[in-house]
């Protein structure tokens, strides 16, 4: 009897908020029903850089804790962020190739640059395409020197957007994703975290890792709805508070599908 091939995994990078680390990243993600990524193999890498002052998770979880970059209150001002875009081209280089990006607050608003960055040929030139991005708690760089490059075209990556109704980063999130082509947008009730996800959103976010998967596309699957998804233009002045379904069990907040379609 021949034996099986063995089935081939996709990578996908995943890079910590600000002042945590790739193993707290790790157990927020593990929250989420296996399912969702059972065709990806996940990498949780450290930051480059010690935190420079106190950790939100002090007493939670464990330290060390890192940081990707510094910046300044009103984040247009980066310290370290051209060493940090080094680092990690030299880490996807020499440790993919990578099939997509995962982030959680700074290494949502990192990943999504060095996929613009990408996309408008600045850096991973020789790197495939990514083909997936998910952000929790997401946001684009402020200052317009990296904005012209980085958002200048719509990023043709098939990208999911978490986005906490009480999030201190809302606004910023749900602008980050209009700098994606066709985004699916996922809301929750809670604040700045990573949201627990109730029977309908795993079944989704199963389906759409999956698709991507199996088709292995850069640009968006035009769908329905028999089971399947279609993004349409995400414009966030205009989502429907009704389009939301949001429940809670005794383990925690759940975060449900929005409408698939906002217009």
């Amino acid at each position: 009897m021949k034996e099986e091939k063995k089935k081939k995994m996709m990578k996908l990078l995943c890079l910590h908020g600000f002042r945590t680390s790739g193993a707290f990243l790790q157990k927020q993600i593990s929250k989420w029903d296996p399912s969702i990524f059972t065709d990806f193999d996940l990498v949780f890498p450290d930051g480059l850089y010690p935190a420079g002052g106190k950790s939100e998770i002090e007493g939670i979880f464990p330290p060390p804790y890192f940081e990707w970059f510094q910046f300044n209150k009103e984040f247009t001002e980066y310290q370290n962020l051209e060493e940090c875009i080094s680092f990690l081209c030299d880490y996807i280089a020499n440790n993919g190739p990578f099939d997509g990006l995962l982030g959680f607050s700074q290494g949502a608003t990192l990943s999504a640059l060095l996929l613009g960055y990408q996309a408008q040929g600045k850096i991973l030139k020789d790197h495939p395409p990514m083909k997936l991005f998910v952000s929790v708690s997401g946001s684009k760089f402020r200052d317009p020197v990296i904005c012209e490059v980085a958002y200048k075209e719509p990023i043709k990556v098939r990208s999911v957007h978490f986005i906490g109704e009480k999030d201190w980063l809302k606004i910023p999130s749900e602008e980050l994703a209009t700098a994606f082509e066709e985004p699916l947008i996922i809301r929750h009730p809670q604040g700045h975290t990573v949201p627990r996800l109730d029977e309908a959103a795993v079944k989704k976010l199963s389906e759409f890792s999956q698709r991507i998967h199996q088709n292995n596309v850069v640009n968006g699957i035009a769908t329905t709805e028999d089971g399947q998804v279609r993004v349409d233009e995400f414009k966030p002045a205009e989502a429907a508070p009704g389009s939301l379904k949001i429940g809670e069990d005794p383990i925690g907040v759940k975060a449900t599908l929005i409408e698939n379609r906002i217009q």
